[in-house]
């Protein structure tokens, strides 16, 4: 349990986990079971990360295109080599006003190239490009994601260094300057800053439509699936469309070697309760392969 939990809350820290923990015991308490299981943890990391579910109504139009809004982003990560693993995806209405949202397992890294970067900026523009892709048009639901990529692709050019044409400069921004600061830049250098990132964004956006354009019959059916069970796991996309065509790090080997025993001691106890409820007891009458009067 340990460390698939270890898994689930990267970047957490002891409060944060201590609440994750308490919010566990609570759904334990609800199903009136006698101990907290693993089930309980995830359903305690949905809570946490993504906010209490929510009774929002949402029309049936309106689920499809979030289904593939999620599954876009979905399916690109699953084929983006430098994008986070998979865990859960889900598309029901939080009280955060989040229609849908993925959870992912992040790397623990520290430094990042510009290839990584890159592949996590594609996923993010995944959803809106499914949009595209499934429907011709599409709408304000990639607000969130909009913003993160925008803040990434500056940070490459601004902060990083990234950029040929801006060179390896940086203009970090400062927390603490009021409004109407100059900028340590000339005009000419913000166009051009500018400029660089339209043209990288743009890149990365036509990157995403043809690998989903490619992807198109996993997209369907990740999204199907969704709109059916309406939250899915990393097995489940497992299951639909195979397993990543990447080598995936220390952190997720861990992660879905635990899945994989957990799963073998859950068929496991299973087994073993199927066998005892089927063993007859003593004094029972021995009626195998007789037939009950009054069935036929």
């Amino acid at each position: 349990v340990s460390g698939r939990l270890a898994g689930l809350t990267p970047g957490m820290a002891g409060a944060d986990i201590a609440n994750l923990c308490n919010e566990a015991a609570i759904q334990a308490a609800r199903r009136e079971a006698e101990s907290v299981t693993m089930a309980d943890f995830e359903k305690a990391t949905d809570r946490v990360i993504g906010g209490l579910e929510s009774n929002k109504m949402i029309s049936q139009e309106e689920k499809r295109i979030v289904a593939h809004h999620e599954a876009g982003h979905a399916v690109a990560g699953w084929f983006l080599e430098h994008a986070d693993p998979l865990l859960k995806v889900t598309i029901v209405p939080r009280s955060s006003g989040a229609l849908g949202f993925a959870q992912y397992l992040p790397r623990e890294v520290f430094l990042r190239t510009q290839d990584q970067i890159m592949d996590t900026v594609c996923m993010a523009l995944a959803g809106r490009a499914a949009e595209e892709i499934m429907f011709g048009n599409v709408t304000t639901g990639a607000s969130d994601d909009l913003k993160r990529v925008t803040q990434m692709v500056y940070s490459t050019i601004q902060v990083y260094g990234m950029n040929k044409r801006v060179g390896q400069v940086a203009f970090p921004k400062d927390q603490n300057a009021m409004g109407g600061e100059s900028k340590p830049y000339s005009d000419a250098t913000a166009q051009v800053i500018d400029e660089e990132a339209k043209k990288v964004v743009d890149a990365a956006y036509q990157r995403t439509l043809d690998l989903l354009r490619d992807k198109k019959e996993d997209l369907m059916k990740v999204a199907e699936l969704l709109i059916e069970k309406e939250t899915i796991t990393h097995d489940d996309v497992l299951s639909l469309i195979g397993e990543r065509p990447f080598k995936g790090d220390k952190t997720y080997d861990d992660f879905i070697m635990a899945r994989k025993e957990t799963v073998i001691v859950d068929s496991d106890s299973d087994a073993d309760a199927d066998k005892e409820s089927s063993e007859p007891n003593e004094g029972d009458n021995d009626n195998t392969g007789q037939v009950t009067p009054g069935v036929l």
